[in-house]
């Protein structure tokens, strides 16, 4: 019988785990959800890896020999986590030999405190890079009119980047933009334009959230109605975006060398409003050449129920364009909101990276 992660997967969306930890590598969770949720690649943020040396139990060692060795805590941090996607990118090997480099990637991201200082993220993405030692591992850079230099520096250099913290079109065609150019830069430093992919996170349900709350304010009928559309019709349009600039001659002179399409990958999927059907921003957005990065909670509830009817993207664009300028008409802007969560975005990651920094702190000191 086939499962609705198969026929995600049939359609052309490649499922990535949202979630990492040493107790999922060495505890075969990982094996396991490859080989029966049809999951292909896995995300990690300053969120995930907080979490994950919070509750786990089997960082003690290596924390304690980082600290007998005179570590700092960021040495430490880096040290850990890096260690986990070296790991998941091994188990994830097979995939990425299979599908020649599009899938089978782990995601690990640089620090959120330099999101707005390109130098030293593209200093750290070559670090982060060159320690994980793995092919197929994918360096997190967020889309901030700072990321976007960094981003193209990154590429250059021959090095896949995950663009994430993606919410409003008009940045999603300047990180494309930025993308091409770092596909140009590539090939004239000497790489092989094959060996290079990037996805564009593009968050969904936090948009949602954000002008739900907007038009809960504004309480009328037509208002209210417009709930938990935003969301999608958002990413939808930025589908086409995609379609229409990778068929621009410039990106079609790259992908005849045999460049790769830069894949929307769907961000921020897990549904915050328990109202709302628990795969909404999974279904809603299948289509081909997607990427969706799903909680555990998700990627479940997609596996038991989620109903799949097909490619849900190609032909919905003017009835997005009607949703979002409806959205407009009572007064709440699509552009405040977007620049308004791309900020909400990195201070949240950055509250993450100082509780990590807490956590891996607290656990050197009591293994002194």
């Amino acid at each position: 019988m086939t499962t609705p992660t198969q026929e995600l997967s049939d359609i052309g969306v490649s499922i990535w785990l949202d979630d990492l930890s040493r107790d999922r590598i060495q505890s075969g969770s990982l094996e396991s959800l490859i080989a029966t949720r049809n999951v292909v690649g896995v995300t990690t943020n300053p969120t995930i890896f907080a979490s994950a040396l919070a509750t786990g139990q089997t960082y003690g060692a290596q924390i304690a020999e980082l600290a007998a060795s005179g570590a700092s805590v960021t040495e430490a941090v880096f040290a850990t986590t890096s260690d986990d996607v070296a790991a998941a990118c091994d188990i994830f090997r097979p995939v990425y030999d299979r599908t020649n480099g599009q899938d089978g990637r782990v995601s690990i991201e640089v620090e959120p405190t330099l999101a707005f200082n390109a130098d030293a993220t593209i200093a750290q993405a070559k670090e982060l890079f060159a320690r994980v030692g793995r092919d197929n591992v994918m360096i997190k850079i967020p889309a901030t009119i700072e990321g976007l230099g960094a981003i193209t520096a990154v590429l250059a250099e021959g090095i896949s980047v995950n663009v994430t913290l993606i919410f409003s079109i008009e940045r999603y065609a300047q990180v494309i933009d930025a993308y091409i150019a770092g596909l140009e830069q590539a090939q004239e430093n000497g790489h092989n334009l094959a060996d290079i992919h990037s996805v564009a996170s593009f968050f969904v349900s936090r948009v949602d959230t954000e002008i739900d709350k907007r038009l809960a304010a504004i309480g009328t009928d037509d208002a209210v109605s417009l709930k938990s559309k935003a969301g999608i019709a958002n990413a939808r349009l930025a589908y086409e975006l995609f379609e229409q600039q990778f068929a621009s001659d410039r990106a079609q002179v790259l992908l005849a060398q045999g460049g790769n399409r830069q894949r929307p990958l769907w961000a921020s999927t897990g549904v915050k409003d328990p109202a709302l059907p628990d795969t909404l921003y999974v279904t809603e957005l299948a289509a081909g050449d997607t990427v969706n990065t799903m909680p555990e909670k998700t990627l479940e509830a997609t596996f038991s129920h989620a109903p799949v009817h097909g490619d849900a993207v190609r032909g919905t664009y003017d009835d997005a364009r009607a949703t979002l300028a409806a959205i407009e008409a009572h007064g709440i802007s699509i552009v405040e909101v977007t620049t308004l969560l791309e900020r909400e975005g990195v201070d949240k990651f950055i509250v993450s990276w100082n509780e990590l920094l807490d956590i891996v702190t607290a656990a050197m000191d009591s293994s002194r």
